[in-house]
């Protein structure tokens, strides 16, 4: 069996922990959390289940993915978020793997939970993304909110059988405050770029998002959950663009 590194970051994530690390006993070699300072039971949590508990302010995404990759005692590691959970499926594909050389990464296919039901459709299936890798052939990077793991050599990533569960939003206020907090630090970092937008992209940008999930992505097989996915998927774009386009305005005031 390939011995693999797996990885967490963390901040007051009580209420998914346990879960995650439950899924991975049988296939981790170790288990690195590195945590930003939680003020709940975090830390007896892992600690319980034999996780290497790593204290860290937040560096960012990127940074702190890094930090927690570089860290990890095996070369192949496997970065996992609190809120996700190994499916039997993808939990023997992990036991069977025997990658050759050339091999670096894997990704695997994100089921998201939410509210209680598993969305098929609406722009979130399938979502694949490389979470299992050689760590002397890569490295995290991107933006303060969207990070990706980069091959340094171009290598076409495999996918790995079985899917990895993600348990999102537990209510429409979860979906909102995060809306709140992203849009916020979407909309500083692409007004500090130069980037500006007008009342037209404010007006259309979110007609679009919604027809484009719930109508060409389907989003409406997926029932009221599927409505409500897309229909806040559509303000959370009104949200960014409003606020490029109020930010802007000021920037070019102080300017």
């Amino acid at each position: 069996m390939l011995k693999i590194s797996v990885v967490i970051i963390t901040l007051n994530e009580e209420k998914n922990l346990e879960r995650c690390l439950r899924s991975v006993q049988t296939i981790a070699d170790e288990i690195v959390v590195v945590d930003s300072n939680s003020t709940d039971k975090t830390e007896e949590i892992s600690r319980h289940y034999n996780a290497s508990f790593v204290s860290q302010s937040f560096l960012g995404y990127v940074e702190q993915k890094n930090y927690a990759t570089s860290i990890a005692k095996n070369d192949w590691v496997l970065s996992l978020d609190a809120d996700e959970e190994l499916s039997e499926e993808l939990m023997q594909s992990l036991i069977q793997l025997q990658p050759n050389e050339r091999t670096i990464a894997f990704k695997v296919e994100r089921f998201s939970n939410y509210c209680g039901k598993w969305i098929k459709h609406s722009g979130w299936y399938p979502d694949k993304k490389i979470r299992l890798y050689n760590k002397k052939f890569g490295c995290w990077e991107g933006d303060k909110i969207h990070e990706y793991w980069q091959p340094l050599i171009k290598q076409k990533a495999l996918l790995l059988k079985g899917h990895l569960f993600h348990y999102t939003y537990h209510s429409v206020s979860d979906f909102f405050k995060q809306i709140e907090h992203y849009s916020e630090i979407i909309a500083w970092r692409d007004v500090n770029k130069g980037i500006t937008t007008n009342i037209l992209v404010v007006f259309l940008a979110p007609i679009w998002k919604f027809f484009y999930n719930y109508i060409l992505k389907l989003g409406f097989l997926d029932g009221y959950e599927g409505y409500m996915i897309c229909k806040l998927s559509a303000f959370a774009s009104f949200a960014k663009y409003s606020k490029i386009f109020q930010y802007g305005k000021i920037s070019k005031h102080k300017s």
